[in-house]
C-alpha cells in the first residue's frame, strides 16, 4: 500500500483537488487498492473549533466539470506524525514545502513538490488568489500523471 498525502496551505483548493484527481486516476486504471490517498493543510485558517471547512465551491465545481466528486472532504491540518505514516508528502508550492519541513521536522526525504515529477520546479498557482481553477486543475493533472509514471518507473506499482 502506497500512502500519499497532498498538502497545500488551507486544504480547500489545491491539495483536495490533487487528492481526488489522483484517486480518480488510480480508480480508472484499476489500481486504487494499492493506494491510500489523502490531503492536508499547513495552516489552521480553514479549520474552526476542530472542524475543517469543505472544499471551496469553485474547486469542487472544477472537479465536477471533469466528473470527479469530493463529497464529505473537510480541511485537516498536517501533523508531525504524518511524515512517519505517509510514503510521500507532496506540496503544491515552495512555501508549502518549507512549512511541511518545519512542521514535520524533516527536510527533503519523503517531501516533494508535485510538479517536480513533471520535471518542473513550478508551483501549482493558488486559485484562491488567481481564480484560475482551470489552470490549477490542468497543472495538478500534469503533476499527478507524472507522479504515477514515476511510481511505475520505480517499480512501486504494476
Amino acid at each position: 500500500m502506497i500512502k500519499i498525502l497532498f498538502v497545500c496551505h488551507g486544504n480547500i483548493c489545491r491539495s483536495p483537488m490533487a487528492e481526488f484527481i489522483f484517486k480518480d486516476m488510480v480508480k480508472k486504471q484499476g489500481i486504487s487498492d494499492q493506494f491510500e490517498i489523502a490531503s492536508a493543510a499547513t495552516s489552521t485558517e480553514e479549520i474552526w473549533n476542530g472542524i475543517g471547512n469543505p472544499v471551496y465551491p469553485p474547486a469542487r465545481e472544477e472537479l465536477a466539470r471533469h466528473g470527479i466528486r469530493c463529497d464529505g472532504k473537510r480541511a485537516v491540518q498536517l501533523k508531525k506524525s504524518d511524515y512517519d505514516y505517509y510514503d510521500y508528502l507532496i506540496g503544491m508550492d515552495s512555501m508549502n514545502i518549507r512549512n511541511m519541513e518545519r512542521m514535520t521536522g524533516h527536510k527533503g526525504g519523503k517531501i516533494s513538490m508535485l510538479l517536480s515529477y513533471a520535471g518542473r520546479q513550478d508551483s501549482i498557482s493558488d486559485p484562491w488568489y488567481s481564480s484560475r481553477f482551470d489552470v490549477a486543475y490542468a497543472d495538478i493533472v500534469e503533476g499527478c500523471e507524472a507522479f504515477l509514471s514515476y511510481l511505475r518507473g520505480q517499480g512501486e506499482i504494476s
